[in-house]
């Protein structure tokens, strides 16, 4: 059996670019994130993650002002989706920002658990995917929602079609 040696990992230069496209998708372009006010907290391959701020507008419970639960699914999904991404581009080392950001135009959420164990009370949220498995054509991640003081709010696990 013949080892090839590895692919040359892409450029710190090249990997800036990379980062600063993954804030500008989850920041901006994904328009219901920015609605959201999700921000990136951390691209670490093993754990990255969005935090966000609490506001009136995501209450959903307006006698206890606790944190609407449309608004916890959706950040657990897009903390999997972000580890799905981070994952490709770790998979993908050696491509450009470029080639890579191509892949992400194929990823979409197939299956979505979400389980709320604690009231969703706090003045700020940080919310951590975790890759699980990256297939050829399927991905898998599981989900943490804390608030400020580590509280525990929400997980989840999910899969998506990376085709």
């Amino acid at each position: 059996m013949t080892q090839h040696p590895p692919l040359p990992r892409r450029s710190a230069d090249e990997q800036r670019r990379l980062d600063a496209l993954f804030r500008q998708m989850f920041e901006h372009n994904i328009s219901f994130h920015e609605v959201l006010g999700f921000e990136l907290a951390s691209l670490d391959p093993a754990a990255p993650a969005l935090r966000f701020a609490m506001r009136k507008d995501l209450i959903g419970h307006y006698l206890h002002g606790r944190l609407h639960g449309g608004v916890i699914a959706t950040a657990l999904d897009a903390a999997a989706g972000l580890a799905v991404i981070v994952g490709i581009a770790e998979k993908y080392a050696h491509e450009t920002a470029e080639q890579v950001a191509h892949r992400f135009g194929r990823v979409g959420t197939i299956d979505l658990r979400t389980d709320y164990l604690h009231q969703g009370i706090g003045k700020s949220f940080t919310v951590t995917g975790r890759l699980t498995r990256l297939g050829g054509r399927i991905a898998s991640a599981q989900m943490t929602l804390e608030n400020e003081a580590g509280l525990l709010i929400a997980t989840g696990c999910a899969s998506y079609v990376i085709s």
